[in-house]
């Protein structure tokens, strides 16, 4: 799984700047710059792991002799207890970066724990799990591809990557006919056009329209199997708004070929990890 280098190194480095300021006072006051040491990270509770490439970043960004060996592999459902990666290099380096490189893969590990359990709750059915723009603004991309770790898919990444005709938009252009018409003129046909339904007529509206996916938007479970059949399989479909973790199996099942669920970025709980020294601090 690949992420942009560029822009995740950029992320590390406000996220240091942020937390270190003017210099880490307690670590240069306690600690001579030539101590090395050896630091497990550990996982306080279970859940899948993804972020190992980005606290290795975190650390070589303050001391490019520091090395991270991983202990298992990204994207590894592990237990609580599991020691799943030995950071050795500066011990300035290592207590200086511990909070962003924390803050980082705990975050990241939480997004994908909870993406592979609904992405479990789906197994035998022919729906994927998409993520959605609800994102931590400047994190975007480190969470995206912990919901790819996870098993689930990614969603646009951002406005210019496809249109998606929502209410307001339609309310604009003062007619979902009239919005596709004017979106289709402008992008050309090699952009996809998605549009919201919210009823019934909606749905049977967007089917005669050049469009290439329809949102199915807060619908109840008989409702989207009524849209499904109208759909008839003519454009790919889409879930959402209102999906909970007791309810997704449900929706899943109705026949529709994804489901988008905002929470599993703006609302996953950080997986607990921490990180002890394994060996006395020493100098060189």
């Amino acid at each position: 799984m690949k992420m942009n280098g560029i822009r995740v190194r950029k992320i590390i480095r406000e996220a240091l700047n942020e937390d270190i300021g003017n210099g880490d006072l307690t670590t240069e006051s306690l600690v001579p710059a030539n101590h090395r040491s050896q630091a497990l990270f550990i996982a306080k509770q279970s859940g899948v792991i993804a972020g190992l490439p980005v606290i290795q970043l975190v650390f070589e960004e303050l001391d490019t002799n520091c090395k991270l060996d991983y202990l298992i592999e990204e994207g590894e459902e592990v237990e609580r207890g599991t020691a799943i990666a030995r950071i050795t290099g500066s011990t300035r380096a290592i207590l200086t970066g511990e909070r962003v490189a924390l803050n980082l893969i705990q975050r990241m590990s939480g997004i994908a724990t909870i993406t592979r359990q609904v992405v479990k709750q789906l197994e035998g059915l022919e729906c994927r799990v998409l993520d959605t723009r609800k994102t931590t603004p400047g994190l975007r991309i480190l969470e995206k591809y912990a919901v790819r770790i996870g098993g689930g898919t990614n969603h646009r990444y951002g406005l210019s990557h496809g249109v998606m005709l929502k209410d307001n938009h339609i309310a604009m252009a003062g007619s979902l006919a009239k919005a596709v018409e004017m979106v289709r003129s402008r992008v050309g046909h090699m952009v996809q056009v998605e549009v919201e339904a919210d009823t019934l007529a909606q749905v049977e509206e967007a089917l005669t329209l050049e469009v290439d996916a329809i949102l199915l938007d807060n619908m109840d479970i008989p409702t989207l199997k009524q849209a499904i059949q109208l759909i008839d399989g003519k454009v790919w479909t889409e879930a959402s708004g209102g999906i909970t973790p007791e309810t997704v199996r449900g929706i899943a099942e109705t026949g529709v070929d994804a489901v988008s669920l905002g929470w599993l970025t703006h609302s996953a709980k950080a997986l607990d990890i921490g990180l002890d020294f394994e060996q006395e601090m020493r100098n060189e």
